[in-house]
């Protein structure tokens, strides 16, 4: 049975535990995570080995937790990164961003923080052509990074 349409449009893709890496991804309580650390303990008398995943929220920075059998499958997001050349910031706090076949993208919000003071010190002080990447993953998009673009 062939599944049909675009496997890779899926938000999430299973993975064996055991073969999650730190600094993969990781769907905890429903939220896309990048794994900072994580242990495994030895199989007990009864029971399989357990993994204990510590990740960071891709989009928050909250903290979670998770601790399963390493043979349990988990989901894995599909985190794509992309960058935009930012054409302006609205009076609302939009960033309106071009796409690199011309297009308008003016639905994702200045971020609060590092990163919104990042992208309003390139634009609008320093007036320079300003990068801006966009992290997307289950559905959910941030800018995460600036950088000054070459003309």
């Amino acid at each position: 049975m062939e599944a049909g349409g675009d496997a890779g449009a899926s938000l999430t893709y299973p993975m064996q535990c055991s073969a999650l890496r730190k600094n993969g991804f990781v769907v905890i309580k429903n939220r896309p995570c990048k794994i900072v650390d994580m242990s495994t303990s030895k199989t007990g008398k009864h029971g399989h080995a357990k993994v204990h995943l510590v990740a960071i929220d891709i989009f928050t920075g909250k903290k979670l937790e998770d601790l399963s059998p390493s043979t349990h499958n988990m989901d894995v997001p599909n985190v794509k990164r992309q960058e935009y050349t930012l054409i302006d910031i609205s009076d609302d706090g939009y960033l309106s961003l071009m796409t690199g076949d011309g297009d308008l993208k003016d639905d994702v919000k200045l971020p609060d923080g590092e990163i919104g003071d990042k992208i309003t010190k390139l634009f609008k002080e320093e007036e320079k052509e300003t990068l801006v990447t966009i992290q997307t993953a289950m559905g959910e998009e941030a800018a995460v990074d600036a950088k000054e673009g070459t003309k």
